[in-house]
């Protein structure tokens, strides 16, 4: 079994989820965030030692491993190896179905996440509480584990909503009407929801999404959005409403990967030039910033191929306490989606 590595998620610059919205930061910024970092980082380092994490990391390996092996299953195909992607303790070379689950596992990474990423102008205020953000989405099916920590008393966080979105195959985000996102006539995607969802924290502080791989669109890698709220009520149609945001940032994954999902169809219908992780942004000031920062999603195949579907996992590391307001400029209602500002 490979050690678990303490690594920092730097997500402090983030910058712009779309070209033209990029915010400058100022010093008094940065010097808070490499703060949090060094305090985040220490109290996570301290929680590696004590039974509670361990036991978490514990039940992590068994909870991860049922979950590939469950869907694996559903997909009814002989795999012959399950590649393991984004990890920096070892390379995994020849694993297969009969590997150990702690080698599997074992070295999945802990990030600490600074909560001062831009949420960009495509985050929807309110949400639906589901699991399952497929809707009629074609495009790579991804099954994520996400499991957070408070770094301050390394148990896990049982109260906190995670919210996730990403666009489809060809660049285009739901719920929203933009002459950045599509077509901006196209005022039915407000109603849309695709590749969008909530869900609350278990016990061990962990949600499971089933979703589709982003596609790209102009001068952003491939990538997924998020916010983590805290203190949040479930509104009667199923929605969340809070206005404690303990993180928003955003998590990518490995070039190589990417680029082989770009090769199937619907990717190929996608005709914008592909941003590499190394071009973009917000990849190389999280990178750039922290020699430890690592926001990457590790994973393994469902199939015998990408196309057969993706397993990725993460643990994160958060700091309950941080709180940060949620621009917007689009809302779900009961009347349906809605437009507060057009951009």
């Amino acid at each position: 079994m490979h050690p678990a590595v303490l690594l920092v998620l730097t997500s402090a610059l983030l910058g712009t989820a779309h070209p033209g919205h990029h915010e400058e930061t100022h010093p008094s910024i940065l010097a808070s965030r490499h703060a949090h970092h060094g305090l985040a980082r220490r109290g996570l380092e301290a929680c590696s030692s004590t039974k509670v994490y361990r036991d978490l990391q514990a039940r992590a390996l068994v909870r991860r491993a049922d979950a590939i092996a469950y869907h694996r299953a559903i997909r009814k195909r002989a795999t012959d190896s399950a590649g393991v992607g984004h990890n920096l303790t070892s390379s995994h070379a020849g694993i297969d179905t009969s590997t150990p689950s702690a080698d599997l596992f074992g070295s999945n990474h802990t990030c600490i996440l600074d909560p001062e990423g831009e949420i960009g102008p495509f985050w929807v205020k309110g949400e639906h509480l589901r699991s399952d953000l497929r809707d009629d989405q074609e495009g790579v099916d991804v099954v994520l584990d996400g499991q957070f920590i408070d770094v301050e008393t390394c148990e896990p966080i049982t109260d906190l909503y995670w919210d996730l979105w990403n666009c489809n195959a060809t660049g285009v985000y739901s719920g929203v009407q933009s002459s950045m996102n599509g077509d901006v006539n196209d005022a039915s995607n407000l109603d849309k929801a695709f590749l969008r969802g909530i869900q609350k924290t278990d016990a061990d502080g962990v949600v499971q999404f089933t979703t589709k791989f982003p596609g790209h669109y102009d001068g952003r890698a491939t990538h997924h959005h998020m916010v983590a709220f805290l203190d949040a009520t479930v509104l009667p149609n199923n929605t969340l409403s809070s206005s404690h945001a303990a993180h928003i940032g955003q998590l990518f994954w490995d070039q190589d990967l990417i680029t082989e999902v770009e090769s199937l169809y619907p990717y190929t219908l996608n005709t914008v030039d592909v941003t590499l992780n190394a071009d973009d942004h917000v990849v190389t000031s999280q990178l750039g910033s922290n020699a430890d920062s690592d926001p990457f999603f590790d994973y393994a195949y469902l199939g015998d191929d990408v196309a057969d579907g993706l397993f990725g996992w993460i643990t994160i590391g958060v700091n309950r306490s941080a709180s940060y307001e949620t621009s917007y400029d689009f809302e779900l209602t009961e009347a349906g989606g809605s437009t507060i500002s057009f951009i």
